[in-house]
């Protein structure tokens, strides 16, 4: 027994050092990219850099909230941009609802193109359908998005300031993640937005803010189309499962600017069951694991709740429940503190309510992790996938 109890302190006690330096890192990287984010928004409010861009957005099928975010991108305020969406073919009701929407605002250049079902080659039909735009875009400079994105009117205003120093390739935003139905959905789609906002976002500016950006996040990029070309091609980047991190990296490692632009998207949550949210999050997971695994396995000791509850086991076990309370209480602010440092600075009006249910996406996402390296498979959309060494995905 004496051994268990130091076993469980020992691991307690390593646990909360290094989530607790995690979250002062995260506090300093929070306030570092508030002071940018200020900087450069004032910066793009007089900027004169408005180059013509064309917006590629690959659809497929449709969700809750989809045609108010579509809605979004015809409201730019913004002299010159196309917009470009692409389906599998003409019946997908993505592709459909873009239409509609798209005739209630006839002054703004939209095309809707098919690109059919993704080749042998491409085990990513997401970056299938980039290929197809790709070979259609008219303009040399892309802002990409998924279908779940959420824009403000000065979106593309603000993006592509990040491509005004000519050696910068890419540049990808952080996002808050919003469910549909606000506080009325189920509280797993909650904790999985906020997730969204305040764990990667977390991960992100402190990688920022340590060696700088060599990684990109998918949900929107500006990025030129010589990019692509750099990073080895659409055929390439259509091996992998998390094509964003390999085209960010990738170009990092050849020297190519990549940065973390500071304007701040929403990225939509469906209100899913419990099950339905857990699989579509470990997914997430899995990839990161392949992609990354050095830094994936360091990720499981900057969760605080775990070992939070670890040490209230010890004292419960050891005779001292009022310090292991006192130990998980202490983690639980950690979490807090760490929560609403994120949550402020990228401007979310709802800020309390995410950083107090943040501490139960703090234990979700320990679980997560352990669970990542339960297997290889996975099921999206239809298809059963492989994820191989480096990210690679097959089917």
């Amino acid at each position: 027994m004496n051994v268990l109890l130091q076993v469980l302190f020992w691991v307690a006690l390593v646990g909360t050092v290094t989530s607790s330096i995690y979250c002062l890192m995260v506090l300093a990287a929070a306030a570092r990219f508030g002071l940018r984010r200020r900087r450069e928004e004032r910066a793009a409010a007089i900027s004169a850099f408005l180059p013509p861009v064309s917006v590629l957005k690959p659809l497929h099928g449709t969700e809750d909230g989809m045609e108010r975010n579509l809605e979004t991108f015809f409201e730019q305020d913004y002299p010159e941009f196309e917009l470009l969406f692409c389906a599998r073919n003409e019946s997908d009701a993505g592709l459909q609802l873009a239409r509609e929407v798209g005739e209630r605002y006839p002054h703004v250049d939209a095309k809707y193109i098919t690109c059919g079902e993704p080749t042998p080659q491409f085990h990513n039909a997401k970056v299938f359908s980039l290929a197809k735009l790709d070979s259609v875009a008219r303009h040399p400079l892309y802002i990409t998005s998924d279908a779940d994105v959420r824009v403000t009117p000065d979106y593309l205003r603000k993006m592509v300031q990040n491509l005004k120093d000519p050696h910068i390739g890419l540049a990808s935003s952080v996002y808050l993640g919003t469910v549909h139905r606000g506080h009325a959905a189920g509280l797993s789609s909650q904790i999985d937005a906020v997730g969204k906002s305040v764990e990667m976002t977390s991960g992100v500016i402190v990688a920022d803010m340590l060696e700088g950006t060599k990684f990109a996040l998918g949900a929107t990029m500006a990025v030129r189309k010589q990019s692509f070309v750099d990073a080895g091609g659409f055929e390439e980047l259509g091996q992998f499962y998390a094509d964003d991190f390999v085209l960010g990296n990738r170009l990092a490692a050849r020297g190519t600017g990549v940065r973390l632009a500071t304007h701040v998207i929403r990225l939509l949550v469906e209100d899913t069951p419990f099950g339905l949210s857990f699989r579509n999050q470990l997914r997430w997971m899995q990839s990161t694991r392949r992609s990354r695994p050095w830094g994936h396995l360091g990720t499981g000791l900057t969760f605080a709740l775990p070992f939070g509850l670890l040490g209230l086991l010890w004292g419960l076990l050891s005779g001292h429940a009022l310090l292991g309370l006192v130990w998980l209480v202490a983690m639980i602010v950690n979490r807090w503190l760490q929560a609403g440092a994120v949550l402020r600075v990228m401007g979310d009006s709802d800020w309390i309510y995410g950083m107090l249910i943040y501490p139960l996406r703090d234990l979700l996402g320990s679980i997560l992790w352990l669970g990542s390296y339960g297997g290889d498979r996975f099921y999206y959309r239809g298809q059963t996938y492989r994820l191989r060494e480096g990210g690679r995905v097959e089917r």
